[in-house]
């Protein structure tokens, strides 16, 4: 298996230790022997980048100022690598945020993994809250995606978390390592790669010093925006533990990042 780092939307700069990097959308593609490929988090997609007004809030655009840039969108860089849109079989979710969901009707004909809970809330509260009017956007599921959904479902521990779930009918190793707090069906990743694991942690934290299991302290920002976006703040600051003793126990087994950290983007793409 064949793995690419992506950044599918740039965002505002983010400021840290006398640097500023634009804010990414830290996706990751699999290229499979068996499965096709597995896109995980879309980014923002085309329709984003073309017309934001009908995707997008007003809210987002004015707090991420994203940059819309065809060449960012996950088609424009699957299409690079010499492939097309219909080759992308299966789409996982992090979760249904709009930075992290738009890219989905660019692949219409991909099965589009997720839990339940997600699914559900964002499906059925759209226009309810004022924040899910922010982040859920029906305009990027109009299209009536083939949904997978999952439940937590305890079993067989995987690096201490239990209720991890594989994807149905795929052959490559990704697992779903449930972590809600950002959104109520929020979910970390982990891929096999080869000899060591790849966990995308979505939005479970948003700078690399929150999961330091030496030395935990955030990012003044973004610690504001992480508790403006939460629906659950005592799993939300679990998961940072959680995730702090998994770096500290099996940081050499298993490698994590979120989706907007550039310097921890930087380490895959060498920025």
């Amino acid at each position: 298996m064949r793995i690419h780092h992506l950044n599918c939307g740039s965002m505002r700069e983010i400021e840290a230790d006398g640097a500023s990097r634009p804010a990414v959308c830290h996706c990751l593609l699999l290229e499979t022997d068996s499965d096709g490929l597995i896109l995980i988090d879309t980014g923002l997609g085309t329709p984003d980048v073309t017309t934001p007004e009908r995707t997008l809030s007003p809210e987002f655009l004015g707090r991420a100022q994203p940059v819309f840039d065809l060449a960012e969108t996950a088609l424009h860089q699957i299409r690079r690598l010499g492939h097309e849109a219909s080759d992308v079989r299966h789409i996982v979710l992090t979760h249904l945020d709009l930075d992290h969901a738009g890219g989905l009707p660019d692949f219409p004909d991909a099965r589009v993994h997720l839990m339940d809970a997600e699914h559900r809330t964002a499906l059925a509260s759209t226009g309810r809250h004022p924040e899910d009017r922010i982040r859920y956007r029906p305009a990027q599921w109009a299209h009536h995606p083939n949904w997978v959904t999952y439940t937590p479902q305890r079993g067989e521990s995987w690096y201490g978390f239990d209720t991890v779930r594989p994807l149905e009918n795929i052959d490559a190793e990704v697992f779903l390592v449930p972590l809600a707090g950002h959104t109520p069906g929020h979910t970390a990743v982990a891929v096999h790669d080869t000899d060591h694991w790849l966990l995308h942690c979505g939005d479970a934290y948003y700078f690399h010093t929150e999961v330091d299991p030496d030395n935990p302290h955030g990012h003044p920002a973004l610690t504001l925006l992480e508790e403006a976006t939460e629906v659950d703040r005592p799993l939300r600051i679990a998961n940072h533990a959680r995730l702090r003793e998994l770096v500290r126990l099996h940081g050499a087994e298993v490698e994590v990042f979120s989706s907007h950290d550039p310097w921890e983007y930087a380490r895959y793409a060498g920025a």
